[in-house]
């Protein structure tokens, strides 16, 4: 079999395809045979077979691992290796971890790494012995092998747990070769660093498990590899990229600097005493390897030297590691006295010198103009020097900011007079450093900024002269045509800047970044960074030119509009929308709105699928609609949402995004007018697709897209949908929305529910009268949702309580299902007006002495059991069926009005609003907390370290019940204005509940001096102190 087989490999060499297709076909017949693998295996290992051939028996055993040997391989096709056949092969195999061929050793080293995925521990528990005595074994060229299988097995096949015991008989034997400079490669060498830091990995993972055992391996471990490691390091760089064939022991130093990084991160303390050493070495390693930078990169003089076994070295990619060392430095508190003034100028010019356009940057930028975008955006995300670089920066002004923003200034002024004298005796590359600097700065703007505010807020002298760079050497650059690339950095640099520019000379740049874009000669770099700088002035500036100039560059912009994508294209419909909310868009004729349109649905019809251009577009098309230009908005209204609609109309299943971005460019459009005019017609327009849409659409997205844009032509537009009746069905709009509701609360997803919540708000909100025909049917379906639902996102007072008590839900009233739901979820209501509607809403229904309220009976507090005693009892916990444990919980049962009056009063003590606002002279010590654990301490032990304004402070910043936490707007932002603007939003509630607690106690309202006796010891508290004020 091993002569066929060998036929058939060679025959798959053939130039004929008809000689390869039977090859590939008879050889896939071959390796079904049981004795396929170990035939394989044999010619593998063959000296007298040519060594094209060993590799290809090598790939193809490879797929023969994947095939036939395990079902724990996805690719497995049946018929399992023999477990004796198995244990010939895996011999096989790690025999020729030894074989003279580097490329042989490679290919086993891979086939055993897939055979240890599938066979060890299991059935291959020796494999961790015998690479380790393969390691400590004289030959280089099996430690090659055995190195090669360890990286891939510690890292994908032996877990935290398994990799202690082996650290003391494995980590030696790597050190001993790691040392061995004269017997092993470098890239061997190398190796051993990646497993120890895997190791290092490993013993993180496992410290809170394993503490003793980990603090004594890394007490007796890192010690003696970091001595290792310095003494690599203070090695001159320069030897291993000067008069070397190779650039392999760059590979030693990269995976040291990571390796010490990981270290740093995950046992600080052992590393501290080696930090000034390791940053002594980064400094030397960027100054000493920057001429080879210089001639391999920036000029491409020669190319990249392979390494040895045919892959790359990237001598960019070691320096990023470096960067990241430093910077993880630089972040602690470990190091700080390095960062001196001496330390931190020749780090900043090292910065400076290696951030520095490359050759293959130059050319790539200058054809690909998403890559050149993508390179110079905050949200980046391909990692280069220049990105590590600047990291850099701003951490070291985060921490020393004025040391550093100095030293930048130093080295600026540096930089400009030695390209100012290498352009005079004309050195092609003068240009580079400068354009260095400046994007250095550039990126860095914000944080020098502030650097230069704070200084002369403190009486002492700016660190930086950014107005020298802006006076006296950007404006020579902006007419750079032979040197595109800084002469669109000169561009960006300015408006980056456009804080200290006078509003004259800030108009003036603004005009050349125009003029620029409309030269045809500019170039690709040059037109982007005008683009780039346009946005930043239209951001920033407040030049009188800017309304004046918008239309120009409006007419500019727009052939970029459908002749760019990717990082282009968004670049552009940003800078769009910034231009035309300029002065509120009341500059924009019905011809520019057109023009601009055609191209834009242009763009919408190519990317409707994805999301940033949708939300870009929904931007634009909402600055189009909310001008108040004559004529823009009419426009929009021709142009726009006839297509959108159709789009909404065809949509299906398979692409049920067309239907939701369509209605989210809607929903752009009308929420962007505000309050004015939307046009007569516009809700029949709309309706029969949306309605469409909801009627007919599962997709989640498409759901909430819909019901979103409905509740918004319910608040802005309910005239036109109360006049509006089907022409197909003759239903109403009413009809249709309580048709939309029903169908949301009828599901057995919830997610719809969710949604839905506030177009039933805005629609009592607005609707008065005109809601009482479909109440019933309104009330009905909520009800029956509330009684199964699991969330608490689940009106005429009189009038529904009346509905809600002839309702019967499954034999119960549908007010005793509202009342029991509401009450179990109250406290977790979330958002600003839900909160508030539900207290305001419970202190009328307690006011209201309805016998049948007064009559209900509901869930109370929480019966403490001797098994429950010691669990945190959170909300989410005590509404599961079965809490932790399985310790079932039971509940007090008391009277509605009894449970209104503890959630009101929890309003008031709470996190909720009030609470934010004091209550007068009770002591949060006197009152209990609710997460049901007596052994909590209070705040001051919690946190440590701050006393009583820092936790005031962040209290503040948290704001009530989180609200501020992920809201930038703060507490009193709603999202709907009309919400905002309602009579509701503007009561005092926290004097509302004081008065309403004191009118209760007064006129003894629902028999509240009972009531209050069933009140817990701090409810009964809070509400003595609040009656007893005058």
């Amino acid at each position: 079999m091993a002569s066929e087989i060998a036929q058939c490999l060679t025959a798959t060499l053939s130039a004929d395809p008809t000689t390869r297709i039977t090859a590939e076909l008879k050889l896939n017949e071959l390796t079904a045979r049981p004795e396929a693998g170990l035939t394989l295996s044999q010619l593998l290992l063959a000296q007298d077979v040519d060594i094209s051939l060993r590799q290809s028996a090598g790939i193809l055993l490879r797929r023969y691992i994947r095939e036939r040997w395990s079902p724990f391989f996805v690719q497995f096709k049946g018929n399992a290796t023999q477990v004796e056949v198995k244990i010939q092969i895996r011999q096989a195999i790690f025999q020729g971890l030894s074989d003279p061929s580097r490329k042989i050793r490679s290919i086993c080293a891979q086939i055993l790494s897939s055979i240890a995925n599938s066979d060890w521990p299991d059935e291959y528990p020796e494999l961790l012995t015998l690479l380790i005595g393969l390691l400590s074994s004289d030959s280089p060229d099996a430690v090659h092998g055995a190195m090669q299988v360890l990286v891939e097995f510690v890292s994908a096949d032996l877990s935290e747990d398994q990799i202690l015991p082996v650290l003391r008989e494995l980590l030696p034997v790597l050190l001993s070769i790691l040392g061995a400079q004269d017997r092993h490669s470098a890239l061997t060498r190398a190796r051993t660093i990646v497993v120890f830091r895997q190791c290092v990995e490993a013993l993180y993972m496992v410290k809170d498990q394993h503490p003793q055992a980990v603090k004594e391996a890394t007490a007796s471990i890192l010690p003696v590899w970091l001595d290792a490691f310095i003494v690599l390091l203070n090695i001159d760089p320069r030897r291993d990229v000067e008069n070397t064939p190779n650039w392999d022991g760059l590979s030693i130093r990269m995976e040291v600097f990571k390796t010490l990084d990981i270290c740093l991160t995950s046992f600080p303390r052992t590393v501290t005493p080696y930090v000034h050493d390791v940053l002594n070495a980064s400094l030397q390693h960027l100054h000493a390897l920057q001429s080879a930078f210089s001639h391999y990169y920036l000029t491409a003089s020669s190319p990249v030297p392979q390494n040895s076994e045919g892959g790359t070295i990237d001598l960019t990619n070691l320096t990023c590691t470096i960067f990241d060392f430093v910077t993880r430095a630089a972040r602690g508190s470990r190091a700080r006295e390095w960062f001196s003034d001496v330390n931190l100028a020749a780090l900043v010019r090292a910065v400076f010198d290696w951030v520095q356009m490359s050759n293959e940057d130059e050319e790539q930028w200058a054809n690909d103009p998403n890559a050149f975008v993508a390179q110079d955006s905050d949200e980046t995300l391909q990692y280069s020097t220049r990105v590590a670089g600047f990291d850099l920066l701003s951490v070291l002004i985060e921490h020393s900011p004025a040391v550093t923003v100095s030293a930048m200034n130093a080295v600026t002024r540096q930089i400009v007079q030695e390209s100012s004298n290498n352009r005079a005796a004309r050195h092609d590359d003068w240009w580079r450093p400068l354009e260095a600097a400046l994007a250095a700065l550039g990126a860095t703007a914000e944080s020098v900024l502030d650097c230069v505010e704070d200084e002369l807020d403190s009486g002492r002298p700016k660190p930086i002269d950014i107005e020298f760079l802006l006076r006296s050497v950007v404006p020579a650059l902006l007419a750079l045509s032979e040197r595109p690339f800084l002469q669109g950095r000169a561009f960006v640099f300015a408006s980056q800047y456009t804080k200290l520019l006078p509003e004259e000379l800030a108009g003036q740049y603004l005009d050349a970044s125009v003029q620029v874009l409309e030269a045809p000669e500019a170039g690709v770099p040059v037109k982007v960074s005008a683009i780039r700088a346009i946005q930043n002035f239209y951001q920033h500036i407040t030049a009188s030119n800017k309304q004046a100039l918008a239309p120009r560059v409006v007419q500019d912009l727009q052939p970029f509009v459908t002749q760019t994508s990717e990082d282009t294209l968004s670049l552009v419909l940003e800078t769009l929308s910034f231009v035309l909310l300029v002065n509120d868009g009341a500059w924009i004729t019905p011809e520019i709105a057109s023009s601009l349109l055609v191209s834009l649905m242009e763009v919408w019809t190519k990317f409707n699928k994805d999301p940033l251009f949708v939300s870009l577009l929904g931007e634009i098309f909402g600055a189009l609609s909310g001008s108040p230009a004559p004529g823009a908005y009419e426009i929009v209204l021709k142009q726009a949402i006839p297509v959108l609609c159709n789009a909404i109309l065809t949509a299906s299943s398979d692409n049920a995004w067309l239907a939701e971005s369509a209605l989210d460019l809607l929903d752009s459009i009308i929420g962007a007018r505000g309050d004015r005019d939307l046009g007569d017609n516009l809700f029949a327009t709309i309706a029969p697709a949306l309605f469409y849409a909801l009627a007919t659409n599962e997709d989640r997205d498409v759901i909430q897209s819909g019901i979103a844009l409905l509740t918004l032509l319910i608040r802005r537009a309910f005239n036109q949908l109360l006049a509006w009746s089907d022409p197909q069905t003759g239903k109403s709009g009413l009809e249709h929305v309580l048709a939309v509701i029903a169908k949301q609360l009828q599901g057995e997803d919830e997610s719809g529910g969710l949604f839905i919540g506030d177009l039933i708000i805005h629609l009592l909100r607005v609707a008065g009268e005109a809601v009482v025909p479909v109440l019933p049917e309104l009330l009905q379906a909520t009800a029956k949702r509330m009684q199964t639902a699991k969330t608490a996102t689940f009106v005429q007072r009189d009038t529904v309580l009346t509905l809600l008590e002839s309702t019967d839900i499954d034999g119960r009233s549908a007010l005793d299902v509202v009342i029991n739901t509401w009450c179990e979820n109250a406290e977790t209501m979330q958002g600003f007006w839900a909160s508030r509607i539900s207290t305001l809403a419970l202190c009328s229904l307690y006011a209201s002495e309805r016998p049948s309220l007064q009559q209900l009976v509901v869930k109370g507090d929480i019966i403490v059991k001797e098994e429950t005693r010691d669990v945190i009892m959170t909300r989410s916990r005590t509404k599961q069926s079965t809490p932790p444990k399985h310790v079932p919980t039971e509940w007090t049962r008391i009277p509605f009005p009894a449970k209104a009056l503890k959630l009101i009063i929890h309003e008031l003590t709470s996190g909720g609003e009030s609470a934010s606002m004091g209550l007068g002279d009770i002591e949060p010590s006197d009152l209990a907390t609710d997460d049901g654990d007596e052994t909590w301490e209070d705040e001051g032990h919690l946190c440590p370290g701050m006393d009583k304004d820092e936790m005031a402070f962040l209290s503040e910043l948290l704001g009530p019940r989180g609200a501020a936490f992920d809201n930038e707007e703060g507490f009193d932002d709603i999202d709907d204005d009309d919400l905002k603007a309602d009579p509701i939003s503007q009561i005092d509630l926290d004097a509302h509940i004081r008065t309403f607690l004191r009118e209760c106690a007064s006129r003894n309202v629902n028999n509240f001096s009972a009531l209050v006796d069933i009140l817990s010891p701090d409810e009964t508290l809070v509400v003595q102190k609040v009656v007893s004020e005058q």
